[in-house]
């Protein structure tokens, strides 16, 4: 459980499907199997990749496993893809190719790290996912399709914004002292508690939230 990350899992799978949802028909078989591959992707291939860097989790499970789980996560995956591209459209395999470079360049912070950024982290886990469940819907792209991505990286850039320093609060900060006054004399004690706070609900809030918008604008197109 804590490799999968089931709620910020669902919350990139929300992405597919939002772009699944821009599309002119939405195709219940592809939307599963993209899901599926996604699924696999991010949420076994990507995570087990991330935590064989450096081990941030300290889930304790072996290289060994995590690479076998990194392996298939993201072999079924592109797997899943390529049957895609040969049955609907050749717009697939480019996202395959793009998609396998994503998950292992910036998981393993190759080149020096250049990939592991706020942006890349956008771009992958947020408009991607997107572009890749309206492209697989509408058989190619169109501008529905690129603003809703536009959106989704949006909404990834706030996510990570929100994100990092929590991550730090919880993993790295030993303590935290302070004071915060304001114009009307009150006192407020800071502490890793009392700072995380508020960074903890508006992630679950935009988790959940997200989620459900993307559950509703599905539902409404089924």
């Amino acid at each position: 459980m804590t490799l999968l990350h089931p709620p910020y899992t669902a919350w990139h799978l929300s992405y597919v499907a939002l772009g699944a949802a821009a599309a002119p028909v939405v195709y219940h078989g592809r939307l599963v199997w993209t899901l599926i591959a996604f699924v696999c992707a991010v949420g076994i291939g990507a995570h087990a990749l991330d935590e064989l860097h450096g081990h941030p989790l300290g889930t304790q499970l072996s290289d060994r496993t995590l690479i076998g789980l990194a392996g298939a996560g993201v072999g079924v995956a592109a797997a899943i893809g390529i049957v895609g591209a040969v049955l609907l459209s050749w717009w697939i395999a480019i996202l395959v190719v793009a998609g396998v470079g994503l998950v292992v360049a910036y998981n393993l912070e190759l080149a020096g790290g250049r990939f592991h950024t706020d942006l890349w982290f956008a771009l992958g886990w947020g408009g991607f996912p997107a572009l890749v469940g309206y492209v697989v819907n509408a058989g190619g792209l169109a501008w529905p399709g690129v603003l809703v991505a536009a959106g989704c990286v949006a909404i990834s850039a706030a996510q990570r914004a929100l994100s990092t320093p929590a991550r730090r609060l919880r993993r790295r900060t030993q303590a935290l002292e302070g004071v915060q006054r304001l114009d009307d004399g009150t006192r407020i004690e800071l502490s890793v508690a009392a700072v995380a706070d508020p960074l903890d609900r508006a992630l679950m809030a935009l988790s959940g939230g997200v989620v459900l918008l993307a559950i509703g604008l599905v539902a409404a197109r089924w």
